[in-house]
């Protein structure tokens, strides 16, 4: 087994996978306009870990030998977590831009599971078994891993008690080979990607007045399997002159409606299946390392605000003004809040019981809610400090124009900022906070890893309130007895 090049994940996709784009059956998806560009970065981070530059940060070697991608090594002392996140922010360095599900991020996923391995022993040691063997299979394949678990969206109400077989993926058959399902999930870079993890959204599982056993499923489902279908929405970037639109037409990620036709899942494949106690332990501790990735993600997005605001104000003279500064100040004050957070995760990490060192759970959720939640107001600070011309430039076509470049010259350039400088700054900030891409990016990373009301709610469930509640009962003298309302 060895690391995967490029070329050998180009080559990976050709495995006859029913894909479906803008009304077309996609037949070479390396190649086609929709998927090219975010297969190319996945190749590219594929490439990374053969140049000698990069192999410290981003790969390691396992005990018996192997070596692996450094995103895929269980993370088992706080120096692991810190080598996570060398290796994301190596990969971002790189790529130049912000890419989510890439498999780094998805993996942890598998890793929550890992850690319940004791608990999973005493349903089906068979279980316990098959999740080891998925997550060395994963580092030592070197698989792009996503995550299937968001589910459509139709009767909500029917869909919270497990009522709607129709489109909740459900186990409708046994057999010999393995369990067979129908349904259907949503899942970000599924169409190009290797295998997925899929799980359960609903959350009702002691709903007593219906049979919710055949909905609490996890298993791992190859991304070419027969009978799945990849439905997969429109771009916004496909197409688009990559010197106007620098983000969106290369970091575009597809998202997908995974359609399950009467899919058999092999046994070796199945994570935990007719059980409501491994459904309702996955769906609480989903994301306790899935988080950390993803927040370091939103910490580069915080960068890329501050970097862009700041180089606008530099080149039009306004840092000595202090409302100006005032503003990068509170740019600066989101970033590392965002920092602070998954700096003090690890710090403050915890060993489990299944042998890892977790994020430190409550500063890594809080730290999750507060970049989400103003990201918005820090984008729209970000769109004041770069301005108007935000939304007036033109394309760089009409720039180089030579019947009307010599205006352009003289209305766009400052200093030593030449008018096709100004404009390739002002095409990534428009890029990255104006576009239909950037409109995109902020719903997505709203909903990436749950609702607001979810996130909200692990933070609630993961932040432990006795100090606070002993500390007043102490301090305004309050009997020790009293009962308290949960």
């Amino acid at each position: 087994m060895a690391l995967l090049t490029g070329d050998d994940y180009r080559r990976s996709l050709n495995d006859g996978r029913e894909v479906y784009i803008d009304g077309e059956r996609v037949h070479d998806i390396v190649n086609h306009p929709a998927f090219k560009p975010i297969i190319d970065v996945k190749a590219r981070m594929y490439d990374m870990n053969h140049e000698e530059r990069y192999k410290d940060k981003l790969t390691t070697k396992l005990a018996d030998g192997d070596e692996i991608c450094r995103a895929f090594k269980l993370p088992k002392t706080k120096e692991d977590l810190k080598g996570i996140r060398t290796y994301v922010e190596t990969v971002l360095d790189d790529l130049g831009g912000v890419v989510y599900r890439v498999g780094d991020e998805t993996i942890g996923e598998m890793w929550s599971l890992y850690d319940a391995q004791e608990r999973l022993n005493e349903i089906d040691p068979t279980y316990a078994e098959n999740i080891k063997h998925h997550v060395e299979r994963v580092a030592k394949k070197d698989l792009f891993h996503v995550s299937a678990n968001t589910d459509p969206k139709g009767d909500r109400s029917k869909l919270i008690n497990g009522e709607d077989g129709g489109t909740l993926l459900h186990i409708v058959a046994e057999n010999d080979k393995g369990i067979v399902v129908r349904g259907a999930k949503f899942e970000t870079a599924a169409a190009y990607a290797h295998q997925a993890f899929v799980k359960p959204t609903i959350s009702n599982w002691s709903n007593s007045s219906v049979n919710m056993e055949n909905y609490a499923v996890g298993f791992i489902c190859d991304m070419g399997s027969p009978g799945l279908k990849h439905i997969c929405r429109s771009p916004v970037g496909a197409g688009k002159d990559p010197v106007n639109y620098p983000l969106s037409s290369k970091f575009e990620e597809i998202d997908t409606l995974l359609i399950f036709d009467d899919v058999l899942i092999p046994w070796e494949n199945v994570l935990f299946h007719r059980n409501l106690e491994s459904a309702k332990y996955i769906r609480e501790t989903v994301h306790r390392y899935s988080s950390y990735n993803y927040v370091l993600r939103l910490l580069r997005r915080a960068d890329y605000l501050i970097g862009a605001a700041l180089l606008n104000v530099e080149q039009t003279g306004l840092t000595k003004i202090p409302a100006v500064q005032q503003k990068l100040s509170e740019l600066i004050n989101y970033r590392e809040t965002i920092n602070a957070h998954l700096t003090a995760a690890v710090s403050e990490a915890q060993p489990t019981s299944g042998g890892l060192m977790m994020p430190n759970q409550s500063l890594l959720y809080t730290g999750r809610v507060h970049a989400l939640k103003h990201f918005p107001e820090m984008a729209h600070l970000a769109r004041e400090l770069v301005g108007g011309q935000l939304a007036v430039t033109p394309d760089m076509e009409t720039m180089k124009d030579p019947q009307i470049k010599e205006y352009i010259d003289r209305f766009y350039s400052v200093g030593e900022w030449s008018a096709e400088e100004r404009a390739k700054l002002l095409y990534f900030a428009r890029d990255m906070l104006n576009s239909s891409y950037a409109g995109h990016q902020i719903t997505f990373e709203l909903f990436a890893q749950s609702p607001p009301f979810a996130q909200h709610a692990a933070v609630f469930n993961n932040y432990d309130l006795t100090p606070n509640r002993e500390l007043v009962m102490k301090a305004a003298n309050l009997s020790p007895g009293l009962a308290l309302q949960s």
